[in-house]
């Protein structure tokens, strides 16, 4: 079998924060490597909630030694206090790469929706089913946050286009179309639907 890139994605939360490992090889096919959620308590110190996050976030880059760290970019909120708590913990993720030697890159919700489903406004149920496909599970990803962990992972392996230890191979890799497997397992999903 060919090498793949291991991307460990990451749904930047305080309470939350949502883990996901994910083998994409040269085809763009992916395999789940592991999914899961570091959670804080919400009645510790700030300063607190951040170690606990790190020391998860540190299992988990030493259990599956990926090649490459994705993390959900923070986006503007009406709620200052979650835009505040999802802006350190993306913090923490990004610096735990840099301490790790790891390239690391930060993708926007609606590019992560647009790369898993091919539509940038898709709902949370949408993107898991989606991943659930990709990654041939029998169960969606729960929680929600983990299932966005993983379609982060997802996104940042298939807009590198590929499967070298850095995810720098050309777009389109595998696929003349350009589009991801995500894209062309929905539309034949979309074309079934109108057949019947």
């Amino acid at each position: 079998m060919a090498s793949a890139l291991r991307v460990l994605g990451i749904d930047p939360g305080l309470t939350r924060c949502g883990v996901g490992v994910v083998d994409v090889r040269a085809d763009r096919s992916a395999s789940l490597v592991h999914v899961g959620v570091v959670r804080s308590a919400p009645d510790l110190a700030v300063g607190e909630r951040l170690a606990v996050i790190a020391a998860g976030l540190r299992i988990v880059l030493a259990e599956h030694r990926p090649d490459v760290v994705a993390v959900e970019r923070v986006f503007a909120q009406q709620n200052r206090s979650t835009v505040m708590g999802t802006a350190q913990a993306s913090g923490i993720a990004l610096l735990l790469a840099a301490e790790h030697g790891l390239p690391a890159a930060t993708h926007t919700p609606s590019e992560v929706k647009a790369a898993i489903t091919g539509y940038g406004a898709a709902d949370k149920r949408q993107v898991q089913s989606m991943v659930a496909r990709v990654l041939r599970l029998e169960v969606l990803p729960q929680p929600a946050d983990a299932a966005d962990a993983l379609a982060i992972a997802l996104c940042h392996a298939w807009r590198r286009g590929g499967a070298d230890r850095t995810g720098t191979v050309g777009a389109g890799a595998g696929d003349p179309g350009g589009l991801t497997p995500a894209q062309r397992a929905w539309a034949q999903a979309e074309k079934a639907a109108a057949r019947r």
